[in-house]
């Protein structure tokens, strides 16, 4: 669609990382506003000190109450705080972790007159006195919008790995394994590349839990018990989903290029191929809500924040991603 420009909802993030640095950096573009309305949920405050950190006087915001009042070729901001916040950059605490959860929330509360939502990094320790059981955004936003069926998956360039299970600890992987989890994340994974992407007859990889992918079951049985079943199912459906492949060769020999996304098991068994070929250029993909969300693949990194050294290349790419996918559900509606 010509002059298509979706209004997107962007989180601050944790004040104290540098989430609010590589927003700034990339709004400070005034280009950026042909592709997309943003609407910023933050503490003014913070905005204002982080400017002033960063010795800018771009980008300004336009105050709004809700992103239906979004004006397009500006920075909208809708206030998620206005508490006296006292930020100590490159550290983080209870407090910012506060203010991080607030703009989350007031933007989950906008959802309806936004077309997608890119979230700046967060410190899960600091959220997590706010908010009872919080392991991060993707099980924060589908328990908002009351979803069992969604997956987490991280999209590069020339790669795409979907995790089964998402943070949680190793000697729990086993534990939250079924036959039905794995089928429900090749069913998203399958209409989000159709839909998403583009992707007209998808191919997907499907990872082995166990190392040799089980080696016929002298190293575990997940792989006959579970992993298979769930595979078949789809094949039989006509879906073009193979495996399962053990990862050390499915990456290390390249089997990975035949794929349009790769399932994996749980999240140190996919994402650190993906990260060492294409970290700060990949984004974070929540698939399966009833919003686009995107966000970078990277954390809060504390260490880098204010030394004007942060790299705003994954942002970028988490809202070109965001734009794209808004414009084919766009276009897909009409």
């Amino acid at each position: 669609m010509d002059n298509f420009k979706p209004v997107i909802g962007i989180t601050q993030g944790d004040p104290s990382g540098v989430g609010m640095e590589l927003i700034i950096k990339v709004f400070s573009d005034e280009n950026i506003f042909k592709y997309c309305t943003p609407v910023l949920y933050a503490n003014p405050k913070t905005f204002v000190a982080w400017k002033k950190h960063m010795e800018l006087q771009e980008p300004m915001y336009t105050l709004i109450s809700t992103a239906a009042e979004a004006k397009p070729g500006k920075l909208n901001l809708v206030v998620s705080s206005d508490a006296v916040f006292e930020l100590t950059i490159g550290k983080s605490s209870d407090a910012s972790g506060l203010e991080a959860l607030k703009s989350l929330d007031k933007a989950i509360s906008d959802v309806n007159h936004l077309q997608a939502l890119v979230t700046a990094p967060i410190d899960k320790s600091t959220v997590a006195p706010h908010s009872a059981d919080f392991t991060g955004h993707t099980g924060y936003l589908a328990e908002a919008f009351g979803k069992t069926n969604y997956a987490m998956i991280l999209a590069s360039e020339d790669l795409r790995v979907a995790l089964v299970t998402e943070h949680i600890a190793i000697t729990e992987v086993g534990k939250h394994l079924t036959q039905d989890k794995i089928e429900q994340k090749i069913e998203v994974v399958y209409e989000s590349l159709r839909n998403d992407f583009n992707v007209l007859k998808p191919r997907i990889a499907v990872l082995g839990l166990n190392p040799h992918a089980g080696d016929n079951g002298l190293l575990g049985k997940e792989e006959s018990t579970l992993i298979v079943p769930a595979i078949q199912t789809h094949f039989k459906r006509g879906k073009l989903v193979y495996g399962p492949y053990s990862a050390d060769s499915f990456f290390g020999g390249g089997n990975y290029k035949n794929f349009d996304a790769v399932i994996a098991m749980y999240h140190d068994q996919g994402l650190p191929v993906l990260k060492h070929s294409g970290f700060g250029r990949a984004a974070n993909i929540t698939l399966g809500l009833p919003i686009i969300r995107t966000s970078v693949d990277h954390g809060t990194a504390l260490d880098l924040a204010g030394k004007g050294i942060a790299d705003k290349g994954s942002f970028e790419v988490a809202l070109d991603c965001a734009a794209q996918m808004a414009e084919r559900r766009s276009n897909g509606e009409q």
